[in-house]
């Protein structure tokens, strides 16, 4: 049974038709309309058009944010006005055909899950590192969503009490020192502070902006630039000893690391690994959970949610 797959983002929409083995069959993509209706007719007009001509009887929606505990409602959507939206009904409606919703960075941890990186676990906690970081925990073989439905937001455990303001309200969250946005910062203070030393291929990768891109800091690191590595093993510490708490919760037979940053790949794990394993509980009595980057990148959240569509379908026997 095919279904469709739609991921909304700040920019764009990504759709897809996607079948049984998580393959994207036909795949679409529009720039994002503003505001949260003509989103929604957007999401609309794609489904309408992966759907003709096809069996698809599902569709799943993936976007940012808090959803209540039956996935039906918005709570709060960081880049979209959705308040209390109740998404789920409004696009049904406007297509024709059963839908969920769910958070963005949980449909993309299920398809790594179900396709990607995690196949073959029950266990498996991902966190993506983008302009924030997502995090998604599948437990027992289930995406675990917490008792009010907003569980897996991993980017906002406290790692440094009264450190850096994040966008969230409070200070020193995970996220202001792991993200896509922290090595950002981190590379270009290195660039500032260290122009004439360590941080000169990184001055002279500024932009016109005077900032220094990610596709940049990346190109660096695969050249072994040591100022954009600094930058890096900076950010890998962070992460790695928040996954050393998370450990100690979650349990998890594997972390998976998605997100730009995974094309860097065992440049980024190993620095990681390392500082896991000093913020590990015993870790000499405990078996040690695996790293990997994710597989799936930029499909994950139209695959994700496609496979949690078809799933719910399949079991509600609509």
């Amino acid at each position: 049974m095919l279904s469709i797959g739609i991921d909304i983002g700040g920019t764009k929409i990504a759709g897809g038709l996607v079948d049984e083995s998580g393959t994207i069959v036909q795949a679409r993509r529009v720039d994002t309309p503003e505001g949260p209706r003509a989103i929604e007719d957007a999401v609309a007009v794609m489904i309408g058009e992966l759907r003709a001509g096809t069996n698809a009887r599902a569709a799943g929606v993936a976007a940012a944010g808090f959803m209540d505990r039956e996935r039906t409602r918005v709570r709060f959507a960081p880049n979209i006005a959705w308040r209390d939206e109740p998404l789920r009904d409004r696009i049904s409606e406007l297509a024709g055909l059963a839908v969920v919703i769910e958070n963005d960075a949980d449909a993309a941890g299920w398809a790594e899950f179900r396709f990607g990186a995690g196949r073959g676990r029950s266990h498996m906690t991902m966190l993506t590192l983008g302009t924030g970081v997502g995090g998604a925990i599948i437990a027992g073989g289930e995406l675990s969503r917490g008792g009010f439905g907003i569980g897996g937001e991993l980017g906002h455990l406290r790692l440094v009490p009264g450190g850096l303001l994040c966008g969230c309200g409070r200070n020193g969250c995970l996220e202001q020192y792991a993200s896509g946005n922290a090595l950002r910062r981190i590379a270009n203070e290195i660039a500032d502070a260290e122009a004439s030393g360590i941080g000169s291929a990184l001055d002279a990768a500024r932009s016109a902006d005077g900032r220094v891109s990610g596709q940049a800091i990346a190109e660096l690191v695969l050249a072994d630039d040591p100022g954009a590595l600094q930058a890096l093993r900076r950010v890998a510490a962070s992460l790695g000893e928040a996954c050393g708490s998370f450990a100690a919760v979650l349990d998890p037979e594997i972390f998976v690391i998605g997100g730009g940053v995974s094309v860097l790949d065992e440049r980024l794990l190993a620095p990681v690994r390392e500082a896991y394993l000093t913020a590990l509980s015993a870790p000499e009595h405990r078996p040690v959970a695996e790293f990997a980057v994710a597989e799936l990148i930029n499909d994950a959240g139209v695959i994700g949610v496609a496979d949690l569509a078809r799933r719910a379908y399949l079991r509600d026997g609509e």
